[in-house]
């Protein structure tokens, strides 16, 4: 690993860490600085990954913390169906191929998409209040969400974001607390297997790790801080989701 290499993960882990916290799929960054930079496996590039998800969550995690955007209380349900999804998630993707959810993931991106320019104002409300709890609704959702989230975690911000700002009807900026806080427990548990399982390179992963923490961090400090950082949210998102579309497609 020269210092180009260094560099180039340091500030692509920076870009990821802060799009990752802010909006969602950093991922589609650091598993190609991985697979294509450093020529890992997919397997491992998988493990790796997540060294630096787990770094910017605890410092995004700090920040909204310290700043009073996380509240754990109503988000108990959607914090445990999603933890227990990604544990089944991570323990498929050890022995299954992500390749063949690609496909899958495609589609949902460019569904996805539609749904995020149609209405821009439901990302936008300010308040927490008449929250949709069906457990027989969400138990469900958020199950589904986190083995995506264990198996793959590409998309899984963005995924995770949607179904709280337009089903569960929470606030954008809140939303993302509670996504960077659960993204964090489960990404913990899925490095201990990916670790048992020898697919973690180490070296390369602590690197992207430092500017993924440093882009966490930075990330949730703007959510809290900013006025306007709803506006900011919904915009980073967008540009994510456009960005992933194109690249799926093989438009770059």
């Amino acid at each position: 690993m020269d210092w180009t290499h260094i560099v180039i993960a340091i500030l692509g882990g920076g870009f990821a860490g802060f799009i990752n916290t802010f909006a969602g799929n950093g991922s589609a960054i650091t598993l190609t600085i991985l697979t294509e930079i450093f020529g890992l496996p997919g397997n491992i590039a998988n493990g790796t990954n997540r060294i630096g998800i787990a770094s910017q969550g605890i410092m995004g995690t700090f920040s909204f913390y310290r700043n009073g955007k996380l509240n754990l209380d109503k988000g108990k349900p959607i914090i445990f169906s999603t933890i227990v999804g990604a544990i089944a998630g991570v323990l498929t993707s050890i022995y299954v191929s992500s390749e063949q959810f690609m496909m899958v993931f495609r589609i949902l991106m460019v569904v996805m998409l539609f749904i995020l320019l149609i209405k821009p104002g439901r990302w936008l409300k300010d308040g927490n209040d008449n929250l949709y709890e069906n457990p027989a609704v969400i138990i469900p959702l958020f199950l589904g969400l986190g083995f995506y989230g264990g198996f793959i975690q590409m998309g899984m911000g963005i995924f995770f974001l949607m179904s709280m700002v337009l089903v569960v009807k929470y606030n954008i900026i809140l939303a993302n607390a509670i996504k960077t806080f659960v993204v964090l427990i489960y990404t913990i548990m899925a490095i201990a297997l990916f670790q048992w399982k020898g697919l973690i390179d180490w070296p390369v992963g602590l690197t992207l790790a430092i500017g993924q923490a440093i882009g966490g961090y930075s990330a949730a400090e703007v959510a809290s801080r900013h006025p306007n950082a709803k506006n900011w949210a919904y915009r980073i998102l967008l540009l994510a989701m456009g960005i992933a579309v194109l690249k799926l497609f093989d438009v770059f």
